[in-house]
């Protein structure tokens, strides 16, 4: 008796799953596209609160973007970005109301005045809102579509605080408003990524960095991240993955103090 050797079987792609996998992909194509375009708008609506004395930085505490102006205490500004007018643009106005001063909502105008931003019913919700509208052309001028005015909302003294001192502790402005598909660049991230710097000269104790980097103690027994390595008592060197972190983010300048 012979024996035959049968093939295994190819199965073959249904063309519904084809057209599943390809709506994935169109998806996540459709959302990176998104949040590329909403970065876009973070420019020019930065500029112009830099214009009124503010000093804008993105992406912080989930806020596409935080403003202040003046001390004890500064007056705080959110502003949120959408590249359309839309109700999901309004909820996120409320959800920050309660953490800042003002509330600032923009998004592209349309070409064609058919978005929301001529509906005075839209404008009409914002202005009771208390919220400010901003309109982005095409060109990157901003108009102000509604001023924002003084509501008495409940406020979140707490989460106003961390906010204010994220946007304090943060050096410079790394992050633009808009895209959140990233990690994002925060004032601890910078920390850390300072005492790795230090650590790829050479092996250090944290009470050695702590001159520069006061939170260094905390930060490498902490280890967030992953890029410290103990190597005995009280000593750390850095790990590959610290490495590969500063390919990522150079660190052309030496570390400077970060307070609290």
């Amino acid at each position: 008796m012979t024996s035959a050797t049968t093939a295994p079987e190819t199965r073959r792609t249904s063309p519904s799953e084809i057209v599943k996998v390809n709506a994935r992909s169109l998806v996540r194509t459709a959302t990176s596209w998104r949040a590329i375009l909403e970065t876009l708008l973070y420019r020019p609506v930065k500029a112009f609160l830099e214009g009124l004395g503010f000093i804008v930085k993105g992406e912080i505490g989930g806020c596409d973007l935080l403003a202040l102006r003046g001390d004890d205490p500064p007056v705080v500004v959110i502003g949120e970005l959408k590249l359309t007018f839309n109700l999901e643009l309004v909820l996120q106005g409320v959800d920050r109301a309660a953490a800042c001063d003002e509330v600032w909502l923009a998004a592209r105008v349309s070409c064609r005045e058919k978005g929301r931003e001529n509906d005075a019913r839209f404008r009409n919700l914002c202005r009771r809102l208390g919220f400010g509208l901003l309109g982005v052309r095409s060109n990157g001028d901003v108009e102000v579509l509604v001023s924002p005015t003084s509501p008495t909302p409940r406020k979140n003294p707490g989460r106003r605080s961390r906010l204010v001192e994220e946007h304090r502790r943060r050096r410079g402005d790394p992050v633009e408003g808009g895209g959140s598909r990233k990690p994002i660049m925060t004032a601890y991230r910078q920390c850390a990524l300072a005492c790795a710097a230090a650590l790829a000269q050479g092996s250090q104790r944290p009470r050695d960095l702590k001159a520069d980097i006061p939170d260094a103690p905390k930060i490498l027994r902490g280890n967030v991240y992953g890029w410290f390595v103990p190597i005995e008592r009280g000593v750390y060197t850095l790990a590959e993955s610290g490495r590969a972190a500063l390919l990522r983010w150079p660190q052309s300048a030496p570390p400077t103090a970060v307070h609290r």
